[in-house]
């Protein structure tokens, strides 16, 4: 009797080898057999992936307005924009539209206009963010208006490619954004640091527009220069309201920015 148990685990030793360095078998093996996955493992895989959905309905404007970046999606975006993602995305978007600028007939009288946003189009506030949870608590605008005017925003790689590119191309350059009047010398200055020159435009908003939600206020200012005689064929922002509205142009082009909404 002992012989024989003794021939029976033999026996499924020697299975079990030739399971194991048998790759053929060791794979069908393994598809019916799964390690156990840590609660830990289970939870961030699932935060992880609602993360990647939140921004999508985001960025499609699917979730509407919104206050503030989840608590839990705070890791997401500082990967997202610290491992080069974000890059990866905003140079696609300027591709794209340098590929829709081409097909444009320049006319030669300087009324071949393309429109840019200026915060988290041209210029970048991710510093300011980073310090403020990546948009995950309430915007401050003192703290924020105390940031702009240190004047040291860089600008985008992608955004100093697509900005020199219609320039080249003849289009003639309208900036238009939701800082104030007051802010003018700075922006400006900041601007030039940052590597963008050779705007035709640069719209702020006066006393007149105070109070004035941003889709608005963007329409109006882009009805004016409509009334001047521009067309426009492009504009760039990062937010639905640099592009939504009235006066629109034949093309917008969406820059990601899952860290704050504007209406």
């Amino acid at each position: 009797m002992a012989f024989s148990r003794s021939i029976s685990v033999s026996f499924f030793i020697f299975i079990l080898f030739a399971v194991l360095i048998n790759p053929a078998i060791s794979s069908r093996v393994s598809s019916f057999i799964k390690l156990p996955v840590t609660v830990h493992e289970s939870r961030s895989s699932s935060v992880a992936s609602y993360c990647e959905s939140w921004r999508l309905s985001v960025e499609t404007n699917n979730a509407g307005s919104w206050k503030v970046v989840p608590s839990k999606c705070v890791s997401s975006l500082e990967t997202y924009y610290n491992r080069g993602q974000f890059d990866k995305d905003y140079n696609v978007v300027a591709n794209y539209a340098l590929a829709f600028a081409k097909t444009i007939k320049i006319g030669g009288d300087g009324k071949d206009a393309w429109v840019f946003d200026i915060d988290e189009t041209l210029l970048s506030n991710l510093e300011y963010y980073k310090a403020n949870g990546y948009g995950s608590v309430p915007y401050n605008s003192k703290t924020f208006n105390e940031w702009v005017v240190q004047g040291t925003a860089p600008g985008f790689d992608a955004s100093l490619k697509l900005f020199n590119g219609l320039k080249k191309l003849g289009f003639t350059i309208i900036l238009l954004t939701g800082r104030d009047e007051a802010q003018r010398s700075i922006t400006e200055k900041n601007l030039l640091d940052a590597g963008y020159s050779g705007w035709e435009h640069l719209l702020l908003r006066g006393d007149e527009d105070q109070g004035k939600a941003a889709a608005q206020y963007k329409s109006e200012q882009r009805s004016r220069m409509v009334k001047k005689g521009f067309k426009l064929h492009g504009n760039t922002g990062d937010q639905w309201s640099d592009l939504q509205g009235f006066a629109v142009a034949d093309r917008s082009f969406k820059v990601p920015n899952p860290m704050y909404f504007i209406a």
